[in-house]
């Protein structure tokens, strides 16, 4: 089963800002010319790398393996039945989740996980299908 990262369409507003907001200063002292379209080029293709990230960030469960991708890169699989307890999290720690809606997932001895999946409940229930002994704290 595969689930889509929710996205939180603010988050990408403010990295679009954080992106394209120095330039402005920039354009209305200096003008349009070839040191400032080499930089606006270089800040869209990176923006598209961001944006790409958000859509394309997938939790996979197989098996008993929880695989986690975010735009290109793959995250080591997680025993989804080391996992002991799943529940809401406001921390803003850089995470494979593309939304302020997240869920914290406590796995092995001290390890936990941060993700934000659009359907929540149905993808702890199918967690809990795995391994029963998962603490839903939603």
């Amino acid at each position: 089963m595969i689930y889509y990262s929710k996205v939180s369409y603010t988050l990408l507003i403010v990295v679009f800002i954080v992106f394209f907001g120095p330039l402005i200063p920039n354009y209305i002292n200096d003008g349009f010319n070839s040191t400032m379209f080499l930089m606006t080029l270089a800040l869209i293709i990176l923006f598209g790398l961001i944006v790409h990230m958000f859509f394309n960030t997938t939790y996979k469960i197989e098996k008993e393996k929880l695989h986690i991708k975010c735009g290109f890169f793959k995250y080591r699989p997680v025993n989804i039945k080391e996992m002991k307890k799943v529940s809401t999290s406001s921390n803003v720690i850089s995470s494979p989740a593309a939304s302020f809606d997240r869920i914290e997932i406590t796995y092995g001895k001290f390890e936990e996980l941060i993700i934000s999946p659009k359907h929540k409940t149905k993808f702890v229930e199918d967690l809990q299908k795995i391994n029963p002994k998962i603490i839903n704290n939603l």
